[in-house]
């Protein structure tokens, strides 16, 4: 399998003459000579991806929004208009992409990801891609009593869209079993960014919302929005097949030690400390969740296998200012 490049500049395997080394033999149109890369579920995290691969390969995006197409025709992307949820508007995709990246969530309902699967049958009806990488949750782990965790931990969700997205898994990866095509998962926690929507603490610290006290919080995960975007391309040319993928940097933090490193960096009081009964009592379910989780997941596969060398190695590289403007280019 080729190994994509050690720096953005240059992502793709090339010959001496500077012709990609998967290009086909002969003398066809420079169109189909072109990596075809996919993106289904084009938000945040996928728009960075397309920044990093833009005018190295062919970028494709499906989109169920007729108002996106202005917006991802201007990024250089290709948009192709169908909707997970409407099988029938899939077919066009059959046979289209070399490599694909899945970032689209399943529904908010139900213990099945019929969108994956939708997807996956698609996909399977014409010439298979040579890659397909699908960006999972960390919760798939559950609560793991602040323990490390790696990829080959027993998985046990807590949570409905925990176990949607095992089921997403197991499509995927069953896909890639009965077919040949090279699968893997990246398993993904916190996503932050300064320049990301809500993607800092700083709104929640301006509200003043607590977190837990010491002695009931728990261990929080996080990876920085462009690092996972490099993450995603690292994985459709490195990733192994079947292959589970910790997507995260080295930070070991509780979630108020978070909070409170991020209140120290912006110059804001830190927030409250209150005890898990009364949290149970004072917050909304979704944030409960969170705090009903503590691991620390172990990154060592990532950096050994996909060879990603992190940008932002902690949240306080992520969350100073100062690194905002770092560009998301360099690779390795």
């Amino acid at each position: 399998m080729p190994a994509i490049g050690h720096r953005l500049s240059n992502p793709l395997p090339r010959g001496r003459r500077g012709a990609p080394l998967t290009a086909p033999i002969g003398a066809r149109p420079a169109r189909f000579r072109r990596q075809r890369v996919l993106l289904v579920g084009c938000g945040d995290v996928g728009m960075r991806v397309a920044a990093l691969l833009r005018g190295r390969v062919t970028l494709l995006a499906l989109t169920s929004s007729p108002a996106r197409l202005p917006m991802l025709r201007s990024a250089g992307i290709q948009p192709l208009t169908g909707n997970l949820d409407h099988a029938p508007t899939l077919r066009r995709l059959a046979g289209l992409a070399t490599r694909l990246i899945h970032l689209a969530p399943p529904p908010g309902h139900g213990s099945r990801d019929p969108r994956t699967l939708a997807l996956a049958r698609a996909v399977r009806r014409g010439s298979l891609p040579q890659s397909w990488v699908y960006g999972s949750t960390s919760g798939v782990y559950g609560h793991c009593n602040g323990e490390i965790t790696t990829e080959t931990r027993a998985l046990s969700p807590d949570t409905p869209r925990a176990i949607r997205r095992i089921d997403a898994e197991a499509v995927i990866r069953g896909l890639g079993r009965s077919s040949g095509l090279t699968c893997c998962i990246l398993r993904i926690p916190g996503i932050y960014a300064s320049d990301r929507v809500d993607g800092t603490p700083r709104a929640r610290l301006l509200k003043g919302t607590p977190v837990l006290q010491a002695q009931d919080d728990v261990f929080t995960n996080h990876i920085q929005a462009d690092d996972l975007a490099r993450a995603c391309v690292a994985a459709l040319w490195r990733g192994k097949p079947g292959r589970a993928y910790n997507i995260n940097d080295d930070t070991r933090l509780k979630m108020g030690d978070y909070f409170d490193l991020a209140a120290t960096l912006y110059g804001l009081p830190k927030p409250p400390r209150i005890s898990r009964d009364l949290a149970k009592q004072t917050l909304p379910p979704m944030q409960l969740s969170f705090m009903g989780e503590s691991r620390c997941m172990d990154n060592r596969r990532m950096k050994t296998e996909l060879r990603l060398r992190l940008l932002y190695p902690t949240v306080r590289d992520g969350l100073l200012p100062a690194r905002t403007s770092t560009p998301v280019q360099a690779f390795a």
